[in-house]
């Protein structure tokens, strides 16, 4: 009995030293300038080829460093040198490659050449296919089964080493964007506009032919549209004047890939145990994946030789505590600590334990983190405020929209009939209440396929859509329901009902979305729809087949969405290029709209510069939509972010992934926070070692009592 007393006292000492029973982290990182946050799914391509997913550039643009970035602080967002030692020049050549000045009208110019001059001294990451033995040769490019038996990461080799990036690099990863190995995601786009690179791809096909086991070396074969000029300079050259394409030069598309790696991952035996790009990948960014345990967690450490990049020194107005870490090396953090939380509930819990460090916020969570005041203002709540937690938001530049499908005799077509049919619909389906009731008002409707943030996008009377809104008393107002009645008749369909054939018009909807949490969004949507008597019947499917559907132009009506790529209009108006149509050109035209008008002035303004011109066009070209409504234009998302007092910078910017360079952690300050968060109740503790006393002596008595009875 005395030793169960004694157990049972230094169980409890233990639990009163200090240490947090609940810590998911390891009490060697206490006081470490760690960032501590969470992933929900295995990115399944880390290859910077090959990725194109938000879940992998989470980790991609912090690892690595394209020749252009955009700036962290700025807005509108502007694209600024991350390798490069300064913007790229732009020359433009005619049809003959003679100089054509820099005014040349588009239609003149045959080419497009962009000289990138990176910065000197920049390093990759240590690796072990950098590694040289004594002899100066690369240690392990030629590993047996043996030399393998016993690795399973990069770090697991005995040694690693780096080298100094060459535009050689920049080059050789271009070249992998026709690499017929693997899966390419804008190999279709860039290949209409690197010179030579569709015969690049033609010509890789043929060698792989001819050596299907080989390592296939895109050295041995030139691009003619890519060329090194010297260590630290290489040319691009492209088809027409294409502006958007600087943009495609801040994505991991174009950073830098040694061939080193290349020739290391693919050596036999090593896609068996995950050494591969799409596991392991190599950059010369702020930071390299250090631990990749896609089922538990993933860790990003400071990349040792980065420093080539200092905090920004300059800003929008109001940007000033944002700029108090003006010109410090980056990265401000030294790891980042990526935990795996496939649930909402949990990640939430632990965002108010201080074990992360910012949080998003589910539908479940909003009223207990967020108040919106009456005039739409949203601001945290009193108890997140107690803990010191603040609130970020942002507009995505995406949009997600219900689109017609201009080929369906019903809904389609630019006919008077079926046109004011859609109007009719887009007066009636109110997006204002669907943000309120089912984003917790976190989203802004949409006024055209343009969110704000973009070039052309025009706030208040100037951008409404004049077919959906009447301005009144400063704002933007829905045209009632009587409106959209009075069109529905005028398009043959009074109260709802086909004059010609008195029956009752039906429309299908097309989704994915068939899962419990759906149905209400689906029940709404029906509802929009009886306000003007109209029958909304939903066609659930998987998403194969609704992709099929989508190909063929086999709907009527359909949910879709569009993130853009670049901060450009034409990334958002060419989804209703006529030429993009999906239905037999495999465009990304979902509705299969067809404009002649339209189409003319796409072609006037892709390739523009921004410019007052430049928005005169897409005022027209607005204008045509609003008229023809080829969607209903739905919403753009808004971001919120929730962050802890003791994080540092943090600034919304939708359109940069490396983020996490710029923030800065104090983990003096978060380490007695979070220890006074998650102490213990210790009573039910002593009131159960009480009771366990208690019983254990009252039964220590009668068993006492029954051996003096026998004894006696």
């Amino acid at each position: 009995m005395k030793r169960l007393a004694a157990y049972l006292l230094l169980t409890l000492l233990a639990a009163c030293d200090g240490g947090l029973w609940n810590n998911p982290y390891s009490a060697a990182e206490a006081g470490k300038p760690i960032l501590y946050t969470a992933f929900t799914e295995r990115p399944k391509h880390l290859d910077p080829a090959q990725a194109y997913s938000e879940n992998e550039y989470k980790f991609l643009a912090n690892i690595y460093a394209p020749p252009l970035q955009y700036h962290y602080l700025k807005r509108p967002y502007q694209l600024v040198p991350l390798a490069a030692s300064a913007m790229p020049t732009v020359r433009y050549l005619d049809a003959q490659r003679r100089l054509l000045p820099e005014t040349a009208s588009a239609e003149k110019i045959a080419y497009s050449v962009y000289e990138i001059h990176i910065k000197p001294g920049m390093r990759f990451q240590p690796h072990p296919a950098f590694a040289r033995d004594e002899k100066g040769e690369l240690e392990y490019l030629h590993l047996t089964p043996d030399d393998l038996r016993d690795i399973h990461a990069p770090g697991d080799f005995a040694h690693s080493g780096t080298r100094i990036v060459t535009s050689g690099d920049y080059v050789n990863q271009i070249k992998r964007l026709a690499h017929p190995q693997l899966h390419l995601p804008i190999y279709g786009v860039m290949s209409e506009y690197i010179v030579g690179l569709k015969e690049y791809a033609a010509t890789l096909q043929q060698a792989l032919r001819e050596h299907p086991d080989g390592f296939l070396d895109l050295s041995a074969h030139a691009l003619p549209g890519v060329e090194v000029v010297d260590d630290t300079t290489y040319r691009i050259t492209v088809y027409g004047k294409y502006p958007q394409f600087a943009y495609w030069l801040a994505m991991p598309f174009f950073a830098p890939m040694p061939q080193e790696v290349e020739r290391f991952y693919a050596q036999a035996g090593m896609k068996e145990r995950n050494l591969t790009l799409d596991w392991w990948p190599v950059g010369s960014g702020p930071y390299y994946l250090s631990e990749n345990d896609p089922n538990r967690r993933m860790v990003l450490s400071r990349n040792p030789y980065y420093d080539s990049e200092r905090y920004p020194s300059e800003g929008e107005a109001g940007d000033a505590q944002l700029l108090a870490d003006a010109g410090k090396p980056l990265p401000l953090i030294e790891q980042v600590i990526f935990t795996l939380e496939k649930e909402t509930i949990p990640y939430w819990n632990k965002f108010l334990q201080g074990y992360y460090d910012a949080s998003g916020i589910s539908s479940d969570s909003f009223d207990q983190a967020v108040q919106v005041s009456v005039g739409g203002e949203a601001n945290v709540t009193d108890a997140m405020q107690a803990q010191g937690i603040t609130l970020s938001t942002s507009v995505a530049t995406s949009t997600m929209y219900t689109g017609f499908n201009w080929l369906d005799p019903v809904v389609g077509g630019n006919s008077e009939k079926t046109r004011k049919l859609r109007q009719a619909i887009a007066i009636a389906v109110d997006f204002e209440e669907f943000v309120s009731i089912f984003a917790n008002g976190r989203g802004i409707a949409a006024q055209s396929p343009l969110p704000p943030g973009i070039f052309g996008y025009s706030e208040g009377e100037a951008g409404m859509n004049t077919v959906v809104y009447d301005w009144s008393a400063g704002q933007s107002v829905r045209k009632s329901i009587a409106e959209a009645r009075r069109l529905l008749a005028e398009a043959g369909y009074p109260g709802g009902v086909d004059e010609k054939t008195r029956q009752p018009l039906v429309i299908n909807l097309d989704t994915t979305a068939n899962g419990v949490g759906n149905k209400s969004r689906l029940d709404w949507m029906r509802k929009q729809f009886d306000k003007i008597n109209v029958q909304l019947v939903v066609r659930s499917t998987d998403y194969n087949r609704f992709q099929d559907k989508i190909r063929r132009g086999d709907t009527q009506m359909f949910y879709f969405g569009w993130n853009a790529d670049y901060p450009d209009p034409e990334n958002f108006l060419f989804l209703l290029h006529g030429a993009q149509a999906k239905a037999g050109k495999g465009g990304e035209n979902a509705a299969n709209y067809s404009n002649p008008e339209y189409d003319s002035l796409f072609e006037q303004m892709k390739n523009m510069e921004n410019s007052p011109q430049r928005q005169a066009i897409i005022d027209k070209m607005l204008a045509i939509l609003h008229r023809d409504t080829p969607w209903l234009w739905g919403f753009h998302p808004k971001n919120y972010v929730l962050q802890h007092g003791w994080l540092h910078n943090v600034k919304p910017n939708v359109m940069a992934n490396n983020k996490l360079k710029y923030w800065r952690v104090e983990a003096g300050q978060r380490d007695p926070l979070r220890a006074g968060w998650n102490q213990p109740g210790l009573w039910p503790l002593w009131l159960g070692i009480v009771a366990l006393l208690l019983s254990a002596g009252w039964v220590w008595r009668v068993l006492r009592t029954r051996e003096n009875a026998r004894s006696g």
